[in-house]
């Protein structure tokens, strides 16, 4: 055995006091359940578990309890379904149905595997994480490397050279002051690269909670979670285990050093690329659920080439969830954080002759993006939330993790802290998943789906853009269905476009600033007020409930051939003398001059607007409105 394994072995047993034995399930889950009884009964916080936030720092090697350390607190979902044994060989699954289907799906992934995909999963094996993640900016990412002078040796899966001797390293021929991962702290990005690397700094590996559960990686389990040693070995001597699991290749897993000091669970990989795509997201929040998805699409890599497991890889996500939040929420970073942001905006406008408004469409203009689909990116990252994982039992509201909302800092920057967590909740999984549902159930939390806005209005929300701040603050798209009884109120001098198939009941308000409808249920179920500002329509929309426009103004655009109204209204239509109608002419499919069309149809309409405009961009044709009892139509007539 490799004298590392002895020397960590010696090190594990003195911090347990001389025994080997890891945390048993039962104590931890016991301890789990006494935690949240006390938090139920808002025990003296001197007897309550402190938040993860708080405690995170206590992820070291000499804390593997749920006690001492907030990582193993976290993951504690996982005693749930296995409970760990004396030694590493000897766990037993207390869910046997989950892990059978566990080990099952890892089965079904690596006998699929393509070359192709085997030799892609050796790369993210291999290849620094922090550098694997820049792939995720898209069109940005060639600027990053370049900016922040980060670099890799490894770029391709070789042919004939083992994979135990190969590791990343600076290139010979690298630009000078070049580094791995996320880049040089001498850089022009170096405030970002050192981001990252805090990120994911030294309370945040994941191998504490391999000693403390000591889960086994696949291939050295059958897929009723026995270890199944044939009586073979490997050219390194260690056991060949009956699995059927493929690994990459067999000396992919001859690099381990020995089974106790070589757990699964958590993987290691998977926390440290959801560590880097979450620093990277604060400071580049234009590709926020590009970074997202392709931390997923990386974490999966890990299945793929047979060194984990789903269950593995969940709990990889879920710890590095907690540390990146916990990294970003801690005071000694907040000029760091705020630094980084700072550096990466200033440098992609300039080198992309772009404004603060503009990048984001810039960050998305490359059609060969591979992350250019956001409907692709959520159908790659939706099942990967909870792979094998079957929901039980009843929901649960979820109260949101301390801290958790510094997540969407940069990417929500509108909104307040108070918010940003309502945000969380109203996205998050529900309850039910057993690997999730652990301390603080961090595992909840879907952010990809957060960075697109509420889910729903518990309550009413304000909120109020700037168009003069820049960027989200601007300008933003909220593209999650809302449903809900509460009521949005539209302030500021900033857009917000609502393109979901939204459900809340407790109607629209627009003070200033755009309110941007781009879809038939944008506006919801409700009465709609217009009180300022402007309210743009896009597509036909549905109104279900009253319109009322005191002042303000309404912009639909007209299209050749629509046969509905641009506002179809269940209720009364209400217009102000300082109300304005501003239409303007789709570009490519413009009304022919000489038609008339429908604007507004409703069961009734009083007033008339106080102005009318035409935008055909020539100044040559003018709207004549034609009022009904019922809606309003326009004639598109020459000046």
């Amino acid at each position: 055995m490799p004298s590392t394994a002895v020397n960590r072995r010696g090190f594990l047993k003195a911090s347990l006091g001389g025994s080997a034995a890891l945390v048993a399930a039962p104590t931890l889950v016991s301890w789990l359940a006494a935690a949240d009884a006390k938090a139920a009964t808002a025990a003296p916080a001197s007897t309550a578990p402190l938040a993860f936030i708080d405690d995170y720092k206590t992820n070291v090697m000499a804390n593997l309890t749920p006690e001492t350390n907030a990582v193993v607190r976290v993951l504690g979902g996982m005693a749930q379904v296995w409970k760990t044994g004396a030694a590493w060989n000897t766990g037993t699954a207390l869910r046997p149905d989950v892990l059978r289907a566990n080990m099952r799906y890892c089965a079904r992934v690596t006998t699929a595997r393509t070359e192709a995909q085997a030799r892609e999963a050796f790369v993210h094996d291999r290849q620094h994480q922090s550098y694997a993640m820049i792939g995720a900016l898209g069109p940005l990412a060639g600027l990053y490397r370049t900016g922040a002078k980060a670099v890799t040796s490894i770029t391709a899966a070789p042919d004939t050279t083992p994979p135990t001797t190969v590791s990343d390293a600076v290139p010979a021929d690298a630009p000078a002051g070049s580094a791995l991962g996320a880049g040089s702290y001498t850089s022009d990005l170096g405030l970002v690269a050192k981001l990252v690397d805090t990120v994911r700094g030294p309370f945040a590996s994941g191998n504490p909670g391999k000693y403390a559960f000591q889960y086994p990686r696949p291939w050295r389990m059958n897929e009723d979670s026995k270890v199944v040693d044939t009586g073979r070995t490997d050219a390194l001597g260690y056991p060949v285990y009956d699995s059927k699991v493929v690994v990459v290749t067999q000396l992919l897993r001859q690099r381990s050093t020995s089974p106790v000091d070589d757990g699964g669970f958590p993987s290691g990989h998977t926390n440290a690329f959801h560590l880097a795509a979450l620093a990277f997201a604060h400071a580049v929040p234009e590709r926020f659920q590009e970074l997202v998805t392709r931390a997923f699409e990386l974490s999966h890599t890990r299945i793929v080439s047979g060194m984990h497991s789903t269950v593995d890889v969940m709990g990889g996500r879920v710890m590095a969830t907690a540390l990146a939040a916990a990294a970003l929420a801690d005071p000694a970073n907040a000029e760091l954080k705020k630094a980084a942001r700072a550096q990466a905006l200033a440098y992609f406008t300039e080198h992309t002759g772009t404004t603060a408004d503009t990048l984001y469409a810039h960050a998305h203009s490359d059609a060969g993006d591979r992350y250019a689909d956001r409907r692709a990116n959520y159908r790659s990252v939706e099942p990967r939330l909870t792979y094998v994982l079957r929901r039980e039992g009843r929901d649960a509201p979820l109260t949101v993790p301390k801290g958790a909302e510094v997540l969407l800092e940069t990417r929500l920057p509108y909104l307040s802290a108070d918010q940003r967590r309502e945000v969380l909740r109203t996205t998050a999984l529900p309850a039910g998943y057993v690997l999730l549902d652990g301390f603080e159930q961090w595992g909840r939390l879907d952010l990809f789906t957060a960075a697109d806005g509420y889910g729903s209005f518990a309550s009413d929300v304000t909120v109020t853009l700037d168009a003069s701040a820049g960027g989200f603050q601007a300008a933003d798209a909220w593209r999650n269905d809302i449903d809900g009884r509460g009521a949005l109120t539209k302030k500021g001098t900033g857009t917000l476009t609502l393109t979901g198939h939204n459900r809340y009941t407790g109607g629209t308000v627009v003070e200033d600033g755009v309110l941007v409808s781009a879809s038939a249920h944008a506006l919801g179920h409700g009465d709609v007020r217009v009180l300022g500002g402007t309210v743009r329509v896009d597509e036909p929309i549905q109104v279900h409930g009253l319109f009322a426009q005191e002042s303000g103004t309404l912009e639909p655009t007209l299209r050749a051939g629509r046969r509905k109204a641009v506002l179809t209204v269940t209720r009364r239509v209400v217009l102000g003398a300082d109300s304005v109608l501003s239409l303007r002419l789709d570009e490519e499919h413009p009304p022919a001059v000489g038609s008339t069309v429908r604007v507004i149809d409703a069961p009734a309409l009083r007033g008339c607007f106080g102005r009318v405009e035409l935008h055909d961009g020539t100044d040559r044709l003018r709207a004549v409105p034609l009022y009904t009892a019922d809606g309003l139509s326009v004639r598109i007539v020459r000046h």
